[in-house]
């Protein structure tokens, strides 16, 4: 087991309120401790560049990582999740830059999230019954959002009967609770620049390892092609992370990955809709992480069929069916109550642990969202029962309803 020994900087490294450490090229060291970012003195500090790029270099040494000038940017993680970033000169002016990430330290769950705020207390039912009812969940975010924080913590919700097969490019989801866990992880090119292995050929064999559930640590590429078919072929329950800035621009990023793939825009849409039950977007405020809306992906025309790329023939809505919009079925500010739209209650019902789930005093709206007769039916069709279906979302014209504060 490789544990990385931090050396001078050991003390940081015991504290167990530390997510993020970095090293500025002059040796200035800065952590963060839920709070934003602060500098430390360290008792022996790094006094010059050149004693930065040394450090840098024998953490990544460590690592089973090359960091020289031919192979100037370096990436790696030790096997209890901490991740180790750096860069030399030239690409930075001198010296090196540093960027070390601190797992937590005890393995995150549901509840201590709640405790932390990271979402409202009447959410956990939800988020239960979405890992226990296997949705498929994307979860997006900017950089130290929370996300993998959040992914570990749900995945420590499966039932330990289930197997859990994990790619990353750097390992960070080891230590998970279920035990039948295999954790995939990338191989870079050797010195010849052979034998590199990728995430597009992990995904591929991850449907060979009799999956109950297939999780990507986070799509950025191609990759995202080979996943996006897994989550259409049967395989429910899967998470995977993305980088995104609210619900509502994830589309475009998805569109953009698979096209890097050679997926047409409108093949992305259609595999996109059907792969992800829900979305989880968090933010980082004041050095504070939260979910700060749960939405859907909706493909255009609501539930009106795909037609191989012409124009839908929807009344007031002028788009091809290739589109697709990220629809914001609930949103939350980091207090008080959150926000809910009016298809909210068919989707907790749907995903819920119990029928308690989102906000009790939420009321139903009586504006009619694509109804023929009820008010308030959450999309119904003129039928009394409400039956969920999240391609009825939004299915008016609107891609994201009105939020109203319960």
């Amino acid at each position: 087991m490789v544990c990385l020994e931090l050396g001078p900087l050991e003390s940081v490294a015991a504290d167990p309120t530390v997510t993020d450490m970095t090293i500025t090229s002059e040796g200035r060291v800065w952590v963060d401790r839920g709070n934003g970012m602060e500098e430390h003195h360290p008792r022996f500090p790094l006094r010059s560049p050149s004693i930065v790029r040394e450090y840098a270099v024998r953490l990544c040494a460590q690592l089973g990582r090359r960091l020289d000038d031919a192979r100037p940017i370096a990436d790696a993680s030790d096997e209890r999740g901490v991740r180790v970033h750096a860069v030399i000169a030239p690409l930075v002016p001198h010296g090196a830059s540093v960027s070390i990430r601190f797992p937590s330290r005890a393995a995150p769950t549901l509840d201590a999230l709640r405790r932390a705020g990271m979402y409202p207390e009447s959410w956990i039912g939800l988020l239960r019954g979405l890992v226990r009812n296997r949705a498929t969940i994307l979860i997006t975010g900017g950089t130290g959002s929370g996300k993998t924080t959040l992914m570990k913590a749900l995945l420590n919700e499966v039932d330990a009967s289930e197997r859990i097969v994990t790619v990353e490019e750097i390992r960070e989801l080891d230590g998970i609770a279920p035990p039948n866990h295999v954790a995939l992880a990338t191989r870079e090119a050797n010195v010849e620049g052979m034998g590199a292995i990728g995430l597009p050929d992990l995904v591929k064999a991850t449907l060979r390892m009799r999956p109950d559930r297939v999780v990507l640590g986070e799509c950025r590429g191609e990759e995202i092609a080979d996943l996006l078919r897994a989550y259409n072929s049967g395989h429910r329950g899967g998470m995977t992370t993305l980088h995104a800035d609210s619900v509502e621009r994830i589309p475009a990023r998805i569109v953009s990955l698979g096209m890097l793939a050679g997926l047409r825009p409108d093949a992305v849409a259609m595999l996109a809709e059907g792969a992800f039950d829900a979305v989880m977007h968090l933010e980082r405020t004041g050095g504070r992480r939260r979910i700060a809306q749960l939405g859907l992906l909706r493909g255009s025309g609501g539930d009106v069929p795909y037609n191989g790329g012409a124009a839908t023939d929807v009344p007031g809505q002028n788009t091809l069916a290739c589109d697709m919009s990220g629809v914001t079925l609930a949103t939350w500010d980091g207090m008080g109550m959150p926000s809910l739209s009016p298809y909210w209650k068919g989707f907790a019902e749907r995903w819920g642990e119990s029928g308690n789930v989102g906000n009790p005093r939420n009321t139903e709206t009586t504006e009619t969202h694509g109804n023929t007769g009820n008010t308030g039916s959450l999309g119904n069709t003129g039928n009394a029962e409400n039956t969920w279906n999240p391609r009825s979302v939004g299915n008016t014209g609107n891609a994201t309803p009105r939020l109203a504060r319960a």
